[in-house]
This record gives structure tokens, sequence and C-alpha cells, in this order.
């Protein structure tokens, strides 16, 4: 008869813990904003910050630190400008020739080939045309960093790719090469 009174007892315990619980409202939660947390669009107008924006924009004109400016223009004016103009800041002991050559490959040899002549392995299997040799061009050290800064023609910009140190090993590097041409 125990037995029995167990049996029910524990039957009627578990109908009574299942016909109570509904799916679509859980037990109690001890930390809502744990899991429903209030989300901020990061430039949107609150009142959570003061000024009611949760992260400001850089002041104008500023610059990130160690960055100069290249305040010559991309155009034929500037190009013109920079090749007559532009010298590298770096002196003997800062150009660091294995650097230049690595940049060089990476960067540049597969258009203009590992000695400046203008046969990549782009051009070679004819994905681009009239890349020039660098024994073909009148080049400067400034020419070479405005071209790489900006582009020309079918080239693009490699200023997100090189920082300005590393344009100008570049130049330094490609310099060389069209001597050796």
């Amino acid at each position: 008869m125990k037995s029995l009174y167990k049996i029910v007892a524990v039957v009627g315990l578990s109908f009574l813990a299942t016909s109570c619980f509904d799916k679509s409202k859980p037990n109690y939660q001890f930390f809502p904003n744990m899991y429903e947390a209030v989300s901020y669009e990061t430039y949107s107008e609150h009142d959570v910050f003061k000024g009611g924006v949760e992260a400001q924009m850089p002041a104008k004109g500023s610059v990130k630190r160690g960055f100069v400016p290249y305040e010559i223009a991309d155009t034929p004016e500037g190009y013109a400008l920079a090749k007559a103009t532009l010298k590298s800041p770096l002196d003997a002991t800062m150009v660091d020739e294995k650097a230049g050559k690595e940049l060089y490959s990476i960067y540049c040899a597969v258009c203009h080939g590992d000695k400046g002549d203008g046969k990549g392995v782009l051009v070679v299997k004819e994905k681009f045309l009239g890349v020039p040799s660098y024994a073909d061009r009148e080049i400067t050290d400034g020419s070479i960093y405005h071209v790489v800064t900006y582009g020309l023609n079918s080239m693009g910009s490699h200023s997100n790719q090189l920082s300005q140190d590393e344009r100008w090993q570049v130049a330094d590097y490609v310099l060389k090469l069209k001597a050796g041409l």
C-alpha cells in the first residue's frame, strides 16, 4: 500500500510540474539585462552619454600620430610637381634595400617584372598590356612615390597597402632597377 501512495505521489507531482510549465513564458530571469540588453547604434542619438552620441568623430584636420599628410594633388600638374621637387626623406642609413626588394616583389613585380623591364607575370600572360619598362621612362624618386600613392593609368593606388616609409623604400629600389637597365 505504501508503494501505491509513493507511485501516486510521484505521478501527481510530475503532472503538476508539467501542467504549470508554459514554453512561451520561461521561468524567472534573475538578471534580465544580460539577456535583453539595450542596444545602441554607434553614432545614433540617445540620452545615455553626454551630448547624446556614444562615439565621437575625430576633430577636423586631425591626423593620426606619426602620419605626415601628402599635400600634392592627384593631377597631371601634381605629378609634374612631385617629379621635379619631391625628394626622399630617407637618408642612406634608413634605406633598406632588402625591404625595398621584398616590397617590390610583392606589389610591383607581378606587372613590372623582377628587373623592371615591364615583363611581369601578368604582362606575359597578357592580362595587362602596355606596362612600361623603367629604362623607357624619365622617373625620379618623387614621381615614383606619387604614382605609388595615387596610381596612374591602369595602375591603382597602393597607399592603403604600403606605409609612407615603405613607398619610399620601393621608390629607392625602383631607381636601382632603372640604373641596372
